[in-house]
Parts: C-alpha cells; sequence; structure tokens
C-alpha cells in the first residue's frame, strides 16, 4: 500500500479495507514497517521492533474490530509475553514478563498487529520524552522540540505517520500532554474504566488510566469499547456505558455548559499562545450553541500539586523495589530517578497519607463545580512545545545532587528537611510547563486534549476538557462535534506531508 492511501485512512477506515479484502494485513505492516525505517533517524519514536512477533500474527485469522491495522504498544505496563518491559530504564532491561497485561490481551483480540514498542522518559516520569537509555524522541512538526510526555514516542509515532493510533498511558498527562504537542487527539478515561491487571490493581493509586493517541475521535472512542471493562479481582468496577462509545460518539451533545479558565493553578505563568487557545475553543464552542463562560473549580492549586508531587515523589522507591524484585538487573536508573527514590524514601507514612487524602478534597470540589458546568475547558499545556533541554537542572547542580546521593548525604539532608527549597524547585519547574493535567488524575475524572490550535510558529497546543466522573460519552460526543467544526485529520507535520507527496 502505498504511503499516501495510508496517510489517507484512521485506525477504523483500514480496519474497513482488510474486512473488505481491498488491502491485506500484511501490506499495511510493510507500510507502516517502512514508514518506522524511513523517519526512525529523525523522531526515535519506537524503540523496539517486533516483526516477528507481527508475522507470527499475521499467519493466524485476525478478528475484532480493527483486525488487520499495525499498532505500537507503550515499552511500560503494558507488558507482551516473552518480550523485555523495560520502562526505558537500563536496570529494567532484563524483567521479561511471562505473561501479556489485560490491555495488550484485549489490543490483540481486537485484531491489532503490534509490531513494535515506543519511547517514553524512564519510569514514565516526565512530561517530556529522554531516556538515557534510547536517547531523547522529536518532535514531528518540528524535531528540535519536544513531543511532550510520558507518552511521547506514542504520540510521534502517530504524527511522522507510522501508524493511525498508538497505545499510551496517564498518569498525570502523559496522553494529553503529547497529545496537544503533536496535533493529536487524546482521551484520558476515568479510573477504573480500563483494567491495570494483572500485575497492578491501581496504578499510582488510581491516578494512572490507559488509553490511545489518535488522530480521529471514532478510533479513540471504537478503541475505549475495545479497552473498557474489569477483570478479576479488580479493586472495583466502574459501570459500564450505556451503548458502546463507537454509538454514543455519533449522538450530539446537546447544549453544554462549559466552565473555562486559562489561569495556572499554581501561580506560574501561561504562554500567550496557550491563553489564545482557550479563547479560540471558548469562540468555537459558542458558535457551536453552547453556554461558556469564564469559571473554574474552587481548588487550592498549589495543595493539589503538593498532593500529587506526594505521590510521585512517593511511589519511586515502591516501584524501583518492586522493579529490583522482578527482575531488574542491567545497570542503575538514572540519577533523576536515584534522587527521586531517595527524596522519596525520606517522606514519613502519615505525610503520604495526609496527601492522600486531599484528593476526596479536589474530587468534591470538582464535583460541585460539575452540578453548574458540563464541562471545565483549560490549556493542556501552559506553553507550546518546548526545546529540548528546556527545564533541565543545571549540569552543577546535577554534580552536587549526584554526590550527595552516592555519599548518602541526601537522604541524612532530605529527612532533616534541609533540602526542602530544592525539592520545591524541582517541583514547580517540573509542574510549570503542566500545571493543568494532575486535576483529573488525582480526581479519578475523565479528560481529553483536542487540536484545536497551532502557534505562530507552526507548532500543535492542545485544549484540555474535564468532565465528570464515567462521562467520556459525553467529552467524544462535543471532540466529534469540533473535530467535524474544525477538522484536523489531515493536518499533518511537513515531514509527513512531504513523505505522502
Amino acid at each position: 500500500m502505498h504511503f499516501n492511501d495510508y496517510l489517507q485512512h484512521d485506525a477504523t477506515s483500514l480496519a474497513a479495507l482488510v474486512a473488505r479484502g481491498e488491502v491485506s494485513p500484511a501490506a499495511l505492516l510493510d507500510t507502516a514497517l517502512a514508514r518506522q525505517a524511513q523517519v526512525h533517524g529523525q523522531v526515535n519514536a519506537v524503540v523496539r521492533l517486533m516483526e516477528e512477533q507481527a508475522r507470527r500474527q499475521l499467519k493466524e485469522p485476525l478478528r475484532g474490530p480493527f483486525a488487520g491495522v499495525p499498532f505500537l504498544l507503550k515499552d511500560t505496563l503494558q507488558d507482551f509475553a516473552g518480550l523485555p518491559t523495560t520502562s526505558a530504564s537500563r536496570a529494567m532491561q532484563a524483567h521479561v514478563p511471562a505473561q501479556h497485561a489485560s490491555v495488550v490481551r484485549r489490543y490483540l483480540d481486537a485484531g491489532l498487529v503490534v509490531f513494535g514498542k515506543t519511547n517514553l522518559p524512564e519510569f514514565a516520569l516526565k512530561g517530556v520524552t529522554d531516556p538515557e537509555l534510547f536517547g531523547r524522541t522529536n518532535n514531528p512538526w518540528n524535531l528540535a522540540h519536544t513531543p511532550g510526555g510520558s507518552s511521547g514516542g506514542a504520540a510521534a509515532a502517530v504524527a511522522s505517520g507510522i501508524v493511525p493510533m498508538a497505545a499510551g498511558n496517564d498518569g498525570g498527562g502523559s496522553i494529553r500532554i503529547p497529545a496537544a504537542c503533536c496535533g493529536l487527539f487524546g482521551l484520558r478515561p476515568s479510573r477504573g474504566r480500563v483494567s491495570a491487571a494483572p500485575s497492578v490493581g491501581e496504578v499510582w493509586f488510581g491516578a494512572s488510566s490507559e488509553g490511545v493517541l489518535s488522530r480521529s475521535v471514532r478510533d479513540s472512542a471504537l478503541a475505549l469499547d475495545v479497552l473498557q471493562g474489569a477483570e478479576p479481582g479488580d479493586p472495583f468496577v466502574i459501570a459500564p456505558p450505556e451503548a458502546p462509545y463507537a454509538e454514543l460518539v455519533r449522538r450530539d451533545p446537546g447544549r453544554l455548559r462549559i466552565g473555562f479558565t486559562s489561569s495556572s493553578p499554581i501561580g506560574t505563568e501561561v504562554h500567550p499562545e496557550a491563553v489564545a487557545a482557550v479563547r479560540h475553543a471558548a469562540e468555537l464552542l459558542r458558535k457551536l450553541g453552547h453556554e461558556v463562560e469564564e469559571a473554574a473549580p474552587e481548588i487550592d492549586g498549589a495543595a493539589l500539586a503538593t498532593a500529587y508531587l506526594h505521590v510521585y515523589f512517593g511511589q519511586v522507591p515502591s516501584l524501583v523495589a518492586r522493579m529490583k524484585a522482578a527482575g531488574a538487573s542491567g545497570g542503575e536508573p538514572e540519577l533523576m530517578t536515584r534522587l527521586l527514590v531517595t527524596l522519596g524514601g525520606a517522606l514519613e507514612a502519615p505525610a503520604l497519607t495526609t496527601q492522600l487524602a486531599q484528593w476526596n478534597t479536589f474530587a468534591r470540589a470538582l464535583g460541585r463545580f460539575h452540578q453548574r458546568y458540563d464541562l471545565l475547558l483549560t490549556p493542556t499545556l501552559a506553553h507550546p512545545p518546548v526545546r529540548h533541554g528546556t527545564g533541565d537542572l543545571p549540569q552543577a547542580q546535577q554534580a552536587v545532587l549526584g554526590f550527595l546521593q552516592r555519599t548518602g548525604m541526601l537522604g541524612l539532608l532530605a529527612r532533616l528537611g534541609l533540602l526542602d527549597s530544592t525539592v520545591d524547585r524541582i517541583a514547580r519547574d517540573n509542574l510549570r510547563y503542566v500545571p493543568f493535567t494532575q486535576l483529573s488524575n488525582l480526581t479519578g475524572t475523565p479528560s481529553m486534549s483536542v487540536p484545536l490550535h497551532w502557534t505562530q510558529d507552526g507548532l500543535p497546543l492542545g485544549v484540555q476538557f474535564v468532565a465528570p466522573f464515567g462521562r467520556e460519552d459525553r467529552l467524544l460526543q462535543l471532540a466529534r462535534q469540533l473535530e467535524e467544526a474544525q477538522p484536523w485529520f489531515d493536518r499533518l507535520p511537513a515531514m509527513t506531508r512531504e513523505a505522502a507527496a
């Protein structure tokens, strides 16, 4: 199949071509592999090719709504039996799971042809994708900029035309951030909508959800149909949708009340382009007949950031310990991960428990907001996709922190509270470009990034919508309406358009 023809179809359409016998799954896989080889040196999105496994899949009958469509997994949490799940860490190169993760099994049962795994920051801990193990991933819209993270490899793979849809997961914005950076649609489902089985009950205390990044809303809707539903032993079972999402997405959302804000919840600067993105979206919503006004939940943004960062710091020591128990033996984690292990290890259990209890406060406040407004609209990012290296700790500070960590002094200083200002600065720097996404993770609510704005420099900058718990249908319906009003499917990076010419 010619790349130009391949690029004209989303995953749903490619599956229809296969079903009608107009193209073979092998031809689609050949096209995807050829495109991957063509752009690998530029974007570095795929870090493990699985052509042998994919060819083996093609020898068996393919069934399901996406039968025959090439697909990529993210190299964390999405275990594929018999192959390493590295989480982009040297320490995890020898970790080979014996069974598929539930989400991987569901993707395979849907007929998706899995031929590789995508890049991410080590242990999915950052909003940029620059692991030492695999090297950084570049944004197809401008290779000098980040594609976001942690599902940055997935986003770059879709934006560069390798696949129409790829797997991601989102514990603090990791689907929505790269979707916003790469001009894609990204939906984060409600807590419990998609199972993390079998090796995990709830990832990050339930803050993380599995989903996809795509070029079309209907692909994300159908993918959610594939993924949603509990597995035996899940901590709780969320009520299923009243109909398949692939059907619900086609329904009119009705006239919605939408509150919007472009103010950073932690008081940091919001770039004028991010403000313009929200203002443009608000005006488009008004033209579509929705009631839109400036409003925000009554939530202490600094307190929410503190609660999130306690989980962010606090879960890393446990994560690394579990990874070692599971067979991590390939080498040391990166410096920043080692620092987080030390700093997180200095947190006392009462402090972490107190911050976890705060999640309820935020959820109640957001619930009160949703009694008045159907949706909340914000920027997805506070800044356009940044250049590589922006926000990195200076080399001198890294050297000092590395020395303190190696000598054991870092843990002592942390326990004595003498690193509080340094920790606060690391935390603030970590969130200043992405202060809007964590609300959805801590409250367990569904949210999405929609590609409605491009900067004067030609970089994508998505906007975020947050819905009440369990209302993925409302998000998808509005997204489909926005997609029809301002189509983005054919808006692709120059490197992708030119290859199709």
